[in-house]
């Protein structure tokens, strides 16, 4: 399942990445915050189900974090990514879901919406996007992977995130994949992906058996 509220780039990559069955994940459906979107468009356009769930369509973010909980679970989804998805979810969805996001910095540094400019006027030499479990702060979940870009002489706001969203379209895909095909365990802000540690769980039945001893374990 992959929330969207805008172009939905990230969208497409993992929709890419899905139609190859050794991915080992599908999308089976695309929700949005509003109409009219392009992401939207792309879900429809690759046959994937779309809903959308507006909050000034419910009397407050309670009602409306119930009603997006409720759409959700009807997918069944294993995982929910949110793909440039710009609202705060709600403890229902967070307390059903296993939510994955991404932030175009190397958290915990440069949190919310405007991360690239705050690097920026920060004067940082080196910056990157963040892959990361969802909680209910703003960019506090544990991080599950990183990837550095370096910040060039004369960049902009709008050059340098050109250079970080296409490093974060891969290492979403990358990440979500793994998560997909072996698994994930979480200890504290300990994320630990199977076949994390040079091929130890290269099958199945031995991800499981080992993982299922460790807290918080998540099966695809």
């Amino acid at each position: 399942m992959v929330l969207v509220s805008g172009s939905g780039t990230n969208l497409q990559a993992l929709l890419d990445a899905t139609a190859d069955e050794a991915f080992g994940a599908r999308v089976v459906a695309v929700g949005a915050d509003r109409d009219g979107i392009e992401g939207l468009a792309r879900a429809e356009r690759a046959g994937v189900p779309t809903f959308v769930r507006k909050v000034s369509d419910h009397s407050g973010r309670e009602a409306w974090d119930e009603a997006l909980a409720e759409q959700i679970a009807e997918f069944k989804p294993d995982l929910v990514v949110s793909a440039g998805f710009m609202k705060i979810l709600g403890p229902r969805v967070l307390g059903m879901f296993p939510v994955v996001n991404t932030h175009p910095a190397l958290l915990p540094s440069f949190p919310g919406a405007h991360a690239v400019r705050d690097a920026l006027s920060y004067g940082v030499r080196l910056t990157g996007c963040t892959v990361h479990l969802v909680d209910s702060g703003v960019d506090t979940g544990p991080v599950i992977a990183q990837e550095a870009v370096a910040v060039r002489e004369g960049d902009d706001e709008d050059s340098l995130h050109e250079r970080i969203k296409d490093v974060e379209r891969g290492l979403l895909v990358e990440i979500v994949g793994r998560m997909a095909r072996y698994g994930w365990t979480v200890s504290g802000r300990t994320v630990r992906l199977g076949g994390e540690q040079g091929g130890e769980y290269d099958d199945h039945d031995d991800l499981g058996r080992d993982l299922r001893n460790q807290e918080d374990t998540h099966r695809p």
